[in-house]
């Protein structure tokens, strides 16, 4: 990481006593904790929250990774915020940051200088939140970031294997931001420094709050959950409170939720209308260095490295995968940036100095969403579908890929552009899939040739999760059919232009409803398709998520039905030893597995057949 020791230290925000002395501070408006490394850049959430508050003309600073071990002097050293502490875990839930999907700790921290482990607690916001409570009791604490976000309300936690109460009874926090939270953050910050306690914040969209028991409601605006006690015993009620959230969370809604916990209940306010392109746009124009703080001279972050030369085209996903947190904290709801935006900041990366002319990715949570959505808005506000992709293709979505098409071109034709990749992963279901409109037909054509022939570094990385359609069925995931469709179509457009490509799938093992006989499949099929596979994870149940909700309960809210799930460490192993049924130390194990389960004829497809003796 390239990076001059006698940098301008007034190009980022403060992060030391002496850093605002250099700027002639003497109080600071808001200060932030956060479990990340700094980095001046669009796509860590501190930064971003920061330079938001900034362009609105406070003072702001970062904390980033304080020490919570020792005297508490990261905790102290600027004193106290005229408005309020911001805290966030950081751009991931601190505990899949930690332990892996069988709970073994990781050794190393992507958002830590060198990789160094330990740099940050379990659960961040929570120890971060008690701490300062603890020095400074009368200020107001305001938690957000993806671990906060999803845990807004009662959840299940897997790292405790617990079902445990909202985040903000645990920490202590004054107030929560779910969500992307520029808007939010600003609306606090605006009625705070106009003189209101934060204990009168109680109506501010995307934001939840601790109230009192008696003033839950149940109305035409207000859905009173089943309470945190009911749920804690019965996981039937549970799982109907999770298809309240998960359908509230999916169309642009004017309800408020509340639950009760004892004397005490979480109100959590109805989000903010989703960021038009100019929100967008002022957003990522924000006068970020994109490097990181001058302290890391010397160091590595690889969560940097990894997004350098990236640019985020859109936010939102309306896949609606049932695993996926990231697309629960940003929502369905597509918002794109302008081309005037992106193209600005392509050409600064042009400028940087160790920028060699390629682009890492052109992207967002799903590569090719931008620009897309409903074609009448009105039905999109009402609709509390998950996903608009599942189980069949909402007629109301408007899939042209066409300014993705335009936008690519316009990126490649800028001076200093060599090549530009797309790293995010591509829903191919999109580009496979049979539109009434025959022109959005087309261009999905066009854009996946487009994209085969000019984007792909040699391997294009697809996520079809899975063979089975029972569990692709509850993954929210298109038929493993249309995988081979599009394969097909990779493979004719590489033929025709001359190029020797692969195609990378990703697979996910001990996903709900995932029997050992379905990773059996699962290795028969994608050997007889002449993939020994490499991108594979098993899954991990992280907060709100209806993969989560079905591995806790049991159940399926949307249906009621009981489903099966993979649990314990040895039955989660063994789905994984299926992915890498080719390595000779699981073949006898393999072997032993599906001959318990009577599927021997599997281990001969898999395996060949076994000699028998005379």
């Amino acid at each position: 990481m390239a990076q001059n020791n006698k940098a301008d230290l007034k190009l980022w925000l403060p992060t030391t006593k002496k850093e605002l002395d250099i700027r002639g501070w003497d109080y600071v408006d808001v200060i932030i904790f956060s479990g990340d490394a700094y980095v001046d850049h669009p796509s860590f959430g501190a930064a971003v929250i920061g330079r938001t508050l900034e362009a609105e003309g406070l003072r702001v600073a970062i904390v980033p990774q304080p020490n919570w071990r020792d005297d508490l002097r990261d905790f102290k050293k600027l004193g106290k915020p005229r408005l309020f502490f911001g805290i966030s875990a950081g751009a991931m839930d601190s505990m899949v940051n930690h332990y892996t999907a069988n709970k073994r700790l990781r050794s190393d921290d992507a958002y830590t200088p060198d990789g160094k482990a330990g740099m940050r607690p379990d659960y961040p916001s929570i120890v971060y939140t008690k701490i300062v409570k603890q020095l400074f009791p009368e200020t107001p604490v305001v938690i957000g970031g993806i671990e906060a976000s999803m845990r807004r309300l009662a959840h299940y936690d897997y790292w405790q294997d617990s079902f445990k109460k909202s985040i903000l009874l645990d920490s202590g926090a004054d107030i929560l931001v779910y969500g992307m939270g520029e808007k939010p953050i600003k609306a606090i910050a605006k009625e705070l420094a106009g003189g209101k306690n934060v204990k009168e914040l109680t109506n501010i969209p995307q934001t939840a709050i601790v109230t009192k028991n008696n003033e839950c409601k149940n109305d035409e605006k207000n859905i009173t959950l089943h309470s945190y006690e009911v749920c804690s015993k019965d996981k039937r009620k549970e799982a109907e409170n999770f298809k309240i959230i998960d359908e509230e969370s999916n169309h642009t809604t004017d309800i408020t939720l509340w639950q009760s916990y004892g004397n005490c209940a979480v109100k959590v306010n109805p989000p903010f209308e989703p960021m038009s392109e100019a929100e967008a746009d002022a957003s990522y124009d924000l006068p970020y260095t994109r490097l990181p703080h001058p302290k890391y001279a010397g160091k590595s972050l690889s969560a940097y490295e990894m997004i350098k030369f990236s640019v985020n085209l859109h936010r939102g996903c309306f896949g609606g995968c049932a695993f996926c947190a990231i697309a629960a904290h940003q929502g369905k709801h597509i918002t794109s940036r302008s081309e005037r935006s992106i193209l600005e900041e392509v050409k600064q990366l042009t400028l940087m100095p160790d920028f060699k002319g390629y682009l890492s990715d052109l992207g967002g949570p799903s590569a090719n969403m931008y620009k897309m959505g409903g074609k009448n808005k009105d039905i999109c506000k009402k609709c509390k579908r998950p996903s608009c992709l599942h189980p069949v293709v909402c007629k109301n979505l408007k899939c042209d890929h066409s300014a993705l098409i335009d936008l690519y071109r316009k990126v490649d034709a800028i001076k200093g552009i060599k090549k530009s990749f797309i790293g995010s992963g591509i829903r191919y279901d999109m580009l496979m899939h049979r539109f009434d409109d025959e022109n959005m037909n087309i261009v999905a054509k066009k854009y996946a040739e487009e994209v085969i022939c000019k984007h792909v570094s040699g391997r294009l990385k697809v996520a079809p999760e899975h063979t089975s359609d029972k569990v692709l069925n509850l993954m929210r995931k298109p038929s493993f059919s249309m995988f081979k469709d599009f394969r097909k179509l990779f493979e004719k457009i590489n033929t025709n232009h001359g190029l020797n490509q692969q195609i990378i799938p990703y697979f996910i093992s001990s996903h709900p409803g995932c029997e050992l006989v379905d990773m059996a499949e699962l290795a028969v099929i994608t050997k007889n398709l002449d993939f020994k596979l490499e991108q594979v994870q098993d899954f991990t149940p992280t907060p709100m998520t209806l993969s989560t909700e079905i591995f806790y309960t049991g159940i399926n809210p949307y249906t009621g039905e009981k489903v099966y799930c993979a649990r314990n460490k040895e039955e989660k192993l063994a789905q994984r030893e299926f992915f890498f049924w080719y390595k000779p130390e699981n073949k006898s194990n393999i072997r032993n597995i599906l001959k318990k389960v009577g599927r021997e004829d599997l281990a001969d497809k898999l395996l060949g057949s076994k000699k028998r003796r005379c």
